[in-house]
């Protein structure tokens, strides 16, 4: 059948939706109807979803399923608007239990049954303190998880709050108990399952060629249904420019995220591609190292961050309006702190350092840090004022960020040194603590205590990669998790806020609205804008216009 033009139809958030087809008319096969190919700026580190962070989550969020899902409202109060997955329903038995009963048809890709032991076994598994499971943090609200009988998966909570739904559906993509059982936490990583998986999803995994490319077919035994894409192949580039270069080529179909007004530009300008702007909760941050974790011992405090004013004075020295302007042609904010717009604490938290050089040169100068020889840099007791920076290579939004901050702060004679790295060698580095400083991308929870995971002494090791640890933080994080007042929490969350944003541990520079790039063959293209990647396996492809030969 020939695939005519695809006409986007508005949908609820924007994103594309519903295409028309005006005719049919015969024609020879279309080879690539049902494949879709994603460009991506990094290879997967692993797809194991317990563990998998960068594209890793995007590619394991096809294999494997959560109990339910966010609806197209992005609500995260009790369960309005959550969609069912493995769980074909559930119920609040008290304000401190919720029993799911699963899904008798969910199988797992080896063909035995997905059971509530596997959910018992998941949860057990996310907590585990040798597994270390980035998302620990976010679960400490969940007293237990137990297997009432083959199909109810029960869950007790410590205490009654309005996420709760959201923290048991949301953070855990539930494991095969029957492969994993038997393996120590603290070898996954290195297990082959975390290679080859064995998932309940729409798609199951047929190749991986590291650096490369992976390669996902559909499920055609899927519980939920057939997905309408046959293939999808997440193709790695090496840069952000390589993603788009792919797009335009018709190489790729879809890239997530089109950076700088050229690019925009570039891809405005194809008419077989279309532009999508969403919001998402995502923000940008200039991470500083406070302290060193060498394997053994607790390390000491970092040589330069260790020092709460040094860290402010390079805060009030960078321009957030400047790297808006420039980096993002003006598209987005400058958060308050580490949040988002798409968080309910957003409104009236208070706001970290302004920039204001001035006061970044004085305080620079009251530390003792002064420029002896000459040479435009700041010195102090024989030390330059000089550190490394770390970014993705594959980032081009970090890539303008870092060079436009290496310009403001060379003129308060601080020497920032930039230092690209491919982005699975960079968050084991990060892991570890081995760098000073590094510009981080984090796609941050729909709830406020997300704010556990990346900022609480809970994460050091696993998101909290600058090892900040301040006590008086931590209480008035838990504090207002503990809220179940919403005008009673919004003040504690903001407070945690004001502790944070005056210790500096970071730069939140800029909260981005995302403009992706798709190829008009994709059809039902709907985008959440939490996850993007969310209802991919409801996507499908179509032929290529007439006359475009995919080698533009």
């Amino acid at each position: 059948m020939r695939c005519y033009p695809l006409i986007p139809a508005p949908g609820p958030v924007l994103l594309g939706a519903a295409l028309v087809a005006s005719g049919c008319a015969p024609e020879p096969p279309c080879l690539e109807c049902g494949t879709m190919v994603v460009a991506i700026g990094a290879d997967a580190d692993l797809l194991n979803p317990a563990l998998a962070q960068g594209s890793g989550r995007v590619v394991v969020d096809q294999l494997f399923l959560k109990l339910a899902d966010v609806g197209p409202g992005t609500n995260t109060v009790g369960d309005s608007g959550f969609v069912a997955r493995l769980a074909e329903s559930w119920r609040f038995e008290n304000d401190r239990t919720i029993a799911f009963t699963l899904n008798a048809g969910a199988r797992w890709q080896d063909g035995a049954p997905v059971t509530a032991r596997d959910v018992a076994f998941t949860f057990a598994a996310y907590r585990d303190t040798l597994l270390d499971a980035p998302v620990r943090p976010l679960l400490e609200d969940i007293d237990s998880v137990v297997a009432r009988d083959e199909r109810t998966a029960v869950f007790h909570f410590r205490r009654a709050y309005p996420d709760q739904f959201f923290d048991a559906t949301h953070h855990l993509r539930i494991l095969p108990a029957h492969l994993l059982d038997t393996v120590p936490g603290d070898r996954w990583r290195t297990h082959a399952f975390s290679r080859n998986p064995v998932g309940n999803g729409p798609f199951r995994l047929a190749s991986w060629r590291p650096g490369e490319a992976i390669e996902l077919v559909a499920d055609s035994s899927f519980f939920l249904g057939r997905p309408s894409l046959d293939r999808v192949i997440f193709r790695v580039a090496p840069d952000v420019n390589a993603t788009i270069t792919q797009l335009l080529a018709g190489e790729a179909d879809f890239v997530e995220a089109i950076v700088g007004p050229e690019n925009v530009a570039r891809v405005a300008a194809d008419s077989e591609v279309r532009l999508i702007e969403y919001p998402a909760p995502v923000y940008m941050y200039l991470a500083f190292n406070l302290r060193t974790r060498p394997p053994r011992g607790p390390g000491v405090p970092h040589a330069l961050f260790g020092e709460r004013e040094l860290r402010r004075a390079i805060t009030l020295g960078i321009d957030r309006e400047a790297l808006i302007r420039a980096v993002l042609d003006g598209r987005g904010t400058i958060p308050p702190g580490p949040t988002t717009p798409m968080v309910w604490i957003h409104d009236g938290a208070p706001r970290q350092l302004p920039f204001d050089s001035a006061r970044a040169t004085a305080l620079l100068d009251s530390l003792g840090w002064r420029d002896a020889d000459g040479d435009g840099i700041r010195e102090r007791g024989g030390r330059r004022l000089e550190f490394d920076v770390l970014y993705p290579s594959s980032s081009g939004i970090r890539q303008r960020t870092g060079v436009i901050m290496q310009e403001q702060l060379r003129r308060l004679g601080v020497d920032l040194q930039l230092s690209p790295m491919e982005l699975n060698a960079l968050l084991e580095r990060a892991r570890a603590g081995r760098f000073d400083a590094m510009i981080g991308g984090w796609q941050i929870s729909l709830v406020p205590t997300g704010l556990r995971e990346l900022w609480t002494s809970a994460g050091i090791g696993t998101a909290n990669f600058g090892s900040y640890a301040q006590p008086a933080f931590d209480a008035k994080v838990e504090e207002a998790a503990a809220a179940t007042d919403r005008v009673a929490a919004r003040r504690l969350w903001h407070e945690a806020m004001g502790i944070i944003n005056e210790d500096a541990p970071a730069v939140w520079l800029f909260a981005p609205s995302t403009i992706a790039g798709a190829h008009r063959r994709l059809e039902n293209v709907t985008i959440r804008p939490d996850e993007w990647w969310a209802n991919l396996w409801t996507w499908s492809a179509g032929r290529r216009q007439a006359g475009g030969d995919g080698n533009r």
